[in-house]
Parts: C-alpha cells; structure tokens; sequence
C-alpha cells in the first residue's frame, strides 16, 4: 500500500470503490490505470453482477485492484468503511439513488467522516427528479437517451446498445473524478458529483441535438451510412462472414477509391461527381464497390485502400482483435495468470502519455483477497481482531 512516484498521476490517490455491474467498476478501473490505489468493498454473500457471471467477466473489468468484503448492513462493518473512507480520497458508488443514504453513507455522512472527500454517485437517471428511482440498464440508457432511435436499418426497429454504455457512463465518471480532484487540489474543499447515465449518452449525440434545435430536423435510423459521406458503409469480402469498413470523406478519396477498384471512370460519372450526388445515389455505388470487394479478402482490400490513402479496416472478431499486430506492438494486449481462470488477455490505458511510467496491468483481485491487508496493514487492526470480524460476519 506504500505510494510510490512511479505508479503513475494518480499513486497519491486512494479510492473506495462500493460500486457493482459495469459502469461504476468501469469508472474505477480507469482512475486505477493512471495509479490510484482501488479498493473494492464486496459482499462476501451477495456476489457482484460480473462474479456471478464468470470470474473471467469481473477480472477483465477490475485487473490491479483490492478486494475487501464488508457487511455494510452490520453497525460494526459501516464502522469499517467509515474508517477506510476517513484515509481515503475518493469514494464511487453506483447503487439506486437513496441506498447509499440508507445504509448510512450519504455524501453529508462521508463528508463528516472526511470533508474534502470527493464522492461520485453513478445512476441511470441521475440523484434527483421524478424519475430517480426507476429501473435501469445500458439498454434503457439507449433508450431514453435518443441513442436506440437513432441505431438501426432505416426499414429495421431502433437497435438496443448493451455493456458499451455502461462502460460510456463509468469513462464519464472517471473524467468527473478529475475535475473534483482538481478543484479539491485549488480550493481545499471536497465534491459530490452525480451521475446520469441517460444525460451522457445524450451528450455522446451532440451533432443530433443541435441539428433538431436549429434546423428542426429529427435524425433517423440510417444503418451504416453517415449524414453526409458516402460511400460509407460495411462491404462483403471473399470469405466466411467477412466485412470490410469504408469511408470517403471527400473527392480526392473517391477519386483513389476508383483507381484502387480499376475502375478510374467512375470518378467522371454525373452519379457520382461530388459529395452531394455521391450520397444520392449510394444504393448503385455501394452495389458497384461490394462487386469488387467480394473478389478480395478483407485484410487485402485494407491494405490497397490503406495504401491508396483511403480509410479502411476489416470488421475484426474478438480473436482477430487479440491477434492484430498492431496493438500488440503498442503493448496494449497484456496476458496475466489468474489463480482461479488461468491465463487471461487484459488491456493496457488507451493512451500515452509523456512523463507518465507504462500501465502495466495486473489480474483482477479474487474474493477478500486483501482483507488482511487493508484491515491489519492499513486500518491497524489485529489478525485477532479480524478473525473475530469474520466469525461474527462483519467481514463477510
């Protein structure tokens, strides 16, 4: 538990992590990639969402940080926690709005305990309005979002987004982590932030918002084609369920489309002249580049359109993802050993930063498995006290 310089921007930092699923593990797991210390506080008897599922599921959100188990229902665990959030910085959680108050740890409670804490709440609707209490997940994020409206075949029903919502929302609430440490750095003085999974989606389809309030006009379903590039879509390639992405962002591109097809007239056909008739008549153009593409490999098309200077990528599976040469050169895919599932992928920070060490990421913890070290080395609690704790299921 010591702080080293070394462990990145955030080794000064200490978290208390209550949260469960996705969004909230997801939060703390960026916040622990730029070094902070995580704690989670589990339930030995009423396991976490991704527990449940498969320990991989948990280990592949949680890789570096520290598992205790409290019984937050039990006067002597919220004793617990107090004295853990009293030497902490940080506290996450992501239970329906009120159950942190009902427990006995609201924002005015933990900030008695610490006055400079920063607390961020994670919920789907937001702590407060008429609607604070009702039943959400990534799925209905999407929905009240716009999100699900917006995602589909133009003649298909709205398209439901799942687990890359959640993790939207925690990436949302790490940002809102920064900004509270940076104002407590400046003025001395703690936050509680609350955050709406719906309100960031809805943040995520500014371009939809803003082209409604001036323009009156109401973004529908349109698959894989964008607003105004075209060609831009999915094409099928030679092969069992292989696709290719392709996207044109202006003349120029169109024109070394053509000539990487064998096809440099079509750069002189009316249909197809400028942007405007290009996304016009996108039916007959995404039927001319699918009957070249069905003649190649996707990894070749990528390879001549790349090297032509237009955008394009196979539509990649999760096994070509850990395969891809180039995340591995960028050392983001790194493999750990797990006690319990073996071997594991995990991934490394989406960025690099200058003057900060390489993230090197760690399993995931197992059960309590630092219960000992976070009650007796850090708390100063005795192995005798602790083993009463759990006979008395304090700790869980």
């Amino acid at each position: 538990m010591n702080r080293s310089k070394e462990d990145g921007f955030l080794s000064h930092i200490r978290v208390v992590d209550f949260t469960t699923n996705l969004a909230g593990p997801y939060a703390t797991r960026f916040l622990r990639m730029l070094g902070a210390k995580v704690i989670r506080v589990e339930h030995g008897r009423r396991l976490d969402v991704l527990r449940r599922r498969t320990e991989s599921d948990f280990n592949a959100v949680n890789p570096g940080k520290m598992s205790i188990t409290i019984d937050l229902k039990s006067p002597k665990g919220m004793e617990l926690a107090k004295r853990l959030i009293k030497i902490s910085d940080v506290v996450v959680e992501s239970f329906r709005p009120g159950v942190m108050a009902e427990l006995g740890l609201g924002y005015d409670v933990v900030r008695d305990v610490k006055p400079d804490i920063v607390m961020v709440s994670i919920s789907g609707f937001g702590a407060t309005g008429p609607e604070r209490n009702f039943a959400s997940w990534a799925s209905i994020f999407a929905s009240m979002s716009g999100v699900s409206y917006l995602t589909g075949y133009a003649d298909g029903i709205p398209t439901e987004f799942r687990g890359t919502f959640d993790t939207r929302a925690g990436q949302m609430a790490a940002f809102a982590v920064m900004l509270g440490l940076t104002h407590r750095q400046k003025t001395g003085q703690g936050q509680y932030i609350d955050v709406s999974a719906i309100e960031q989606q809805i943040c995520s389809i500014g371009e939809v918002v803003m082209d409604y309030t001036m323009n009156g006009r109401i973004g529908e379903r349109m698959g894989n084609r964008d607003t105004h590039k075209a060609p831009h879509n999915c094409y099928r390639c030679a092969g069992d369920d292989c696709w290719v992405s392709i996207a044109v962002g202006n003349d120029e591109e169109w024109e070394a489309l053509c000539v990487a097809m064998g096809q440099p007239e079509l750069f002189e056909d009316d249909r197809f002249k400028n942007p405007l008739s290009r996304w016009q008549n996108q039916e007959a153009l995404d039927e001319i580049i699918t009957s070249w593409t069905v003649g190649h490999a996707d990894n070749e098309v990528m390879e001549i359109l790349q090297k032509a200077k237009v955008a394009a990528m196979p539509v990649m599976s999760a096994p070509e993802i850990f395969e891809d040469p180039h995340l591995q050169r960028r050392n983001f895919i790194h493999t750990v050993e797990h006690p319990q599932i073996g071997k594991r992928f995990v991934f490394a920070t989406p960025w690099r930063i200058s003057g900060d060490p390489s993230y090197v990421p760690k399993r995931g913890p197992l059960l309590g498995e630092h219960n000992n070290d976070v009650f007796c080395d850090l708390l100063g609690m005795s192995p005798e006290e602790v083993s009463r704790l759990i006979e008395e299921k304090v700790i869980s």
